[in-house]
């Protein structure tokens, strides 16, 4: 069912700053940033050879990565990003399955425009799954 690793996503306190180290340090190719109002971040996507990293930012003190920033105040990893060919066939088989759909469980439209799904972290090992159609 699930296709290639999308993303990594990371949550940071300063995407500057943590673009910035991926950029100067690392040598990585790193994109601008860009608010994604519906999902109260700002993200950042650093490309990498085989993957890509997603940095982001809260936007605002109800963002969901505000919350997380504040169980974990130096950041970390937030969620992994897997495609699949079709979203909602994706869905429908994890729902028979047992895992559950955050949200309402329609797909709602990512940031890099193409519909995306999270599942809860306890029926994944304790992490976030982002499905993105690709």
């Amino acid at each position: 069912m699930i296709g290639r690793l999308n993303h990594v996503a990371i949550a940071v306190r300063d995407i500057g700053k943590a673009a910035a180290l991926y950029r100067d340090v690392l040598g990585a190719e790193v994109s601008a940033a860009v608010p994604q109002q519906d999902h109260g971040v700002t993200t950042v996507f650093i490309t990498l050879p085989n993957t890509k990293i997603e940095l982001l930012e809260p936007l605002g003190d109800n963002s969901p990565i505000a919350k997380f920033l504040e169980r974990n105040p130096d950041g970390g990893m937030h969620h992994v990003c897997y495609e699949v060919e079709d979203i909602r066939a994706a869905r429908d088989t994890l729902k028979r399955s047992g895992a559950r759909v955050l949200g309402d469980g329609e797909p709602k439209i990512g940031a890099h425009g193409k519909p995306v799904l999270f599942l809860h972290p306890k029926d994944f090992s304790g992490t976030l799954v982002e499905l993105e159609q690709r």
